[in-house]
């Protein structure tokens, strides 16, 4: 648990668009679905159908950073132009590598100090 990173982004999704983006969402899962070091991956979205949350777990800053630059890569510009990230909190201790790719999204880091996951 000790390099594990957790993501939580906050997005709005631009008016007309949730249908879309489910679509494209659904695509993005399945290909992330593949990733042997993603632990967690899921989006849900309020009762509007304009504020959703991704929660994203990775094994370690290496994970995070292949599923931005190859897995996620390829639908970056279609999930943008149908969203606004509103807020990024990253949990764990991610790597200037990782790091580089989280500013981009505006990261919040907060740092684990006790607790674990069972």
């Amino acid at each position: 648990m000790e390099n594990q990173i957790t993501c939580v982004f906050q997005l709005s999704v631009k008016n007309g668009m949730l249908d879309n983006f489910k679509v494209l969402v659904e695509k993005v899962v399945a290909a992330t679905r593949k990733e042997a070091e993603t632990l967690a991956y899921f989006y849900s979205v309020d009762q509007s159908g304009q504020v959703v949350h991704i929660i994203e777990q990775y094994a370690n800053s290496l994970a995070l950073v292949s599923h931005i630059d190859q897995t996620f890569a390829p639908f970056a510009d279609d999930f943008i132009s149908m969203v606004d990230i509103g807020k990024l909190t990253v949990y764990g201790n991610p790597d200037q590598n990782a790091k580089l790719r989280l500013n981009n999204f505006g990261a919040m880091y907060l740092t684990p100090f006790d607790g674990f996951i069972g």
